[in-house]
Formats: C-alpha cells, sequence, structure tokens
C-alpha cells in the first residue's frame, strides 16, 4: 500500500486548523513525520492513526427505571 505524504499546511486545512497545531504535534512528536531534505511531510495513515487515537466514543447509558440524580 502507497501511503500519500501531506505538508503541514495541508494537514492544518484538513483538520481545520491554523499551521500551529500540526508544527506542535511535530515538534512534540506526537505523530509520525518524515523529512524529506528540510521538508516535513506527514503519512496519511499517521494522520488517521492520530485522529483515531485521540477519538471519543459517547456515553451510552442504560434506561432503567431509576433516574439519575445531579
Amino acid at each position: 500500500m502507497t501511503d500519500r505524504y501531506w505538508s503541514v499546511d495541508q494537514v492544518a486545512e484538513l483538520l481545520g486548523t491554523t499551521t500551529r497545531f500540526p508544527r506542535r504535534l511535530i515538534e512534540e512528536r506526537r505523530i509520525r513525520y518524515v523529512k524529506v531534505g528540510r521538508y516535513v511531510r506527514i503519512p496519511e495513515s499517521a494522520l488517521h492513526e492520530y485522529i483515531a487515537s485521540r477519538t471519543v466514543e459517547p456515553v451510552r447509558l442504560r434506561r432503567t427505571g431509576l433516574r439519575r440524580v445531579a
């Protein structure tokens, strides 16, 4: 399988953020990246892994006769 490689600007656009956020992820090594000369590229699979690992599933409450008290 061939991975597409995204620039920092493209990743920021996909995530809907400024370029500062992907650059911070790279600096803190919270996402995989590839250095090509002086350029930094993020594999598409790394982006999907990052999103999947930060996805929070909703909590499903069981329906019972009891009410939750705040």
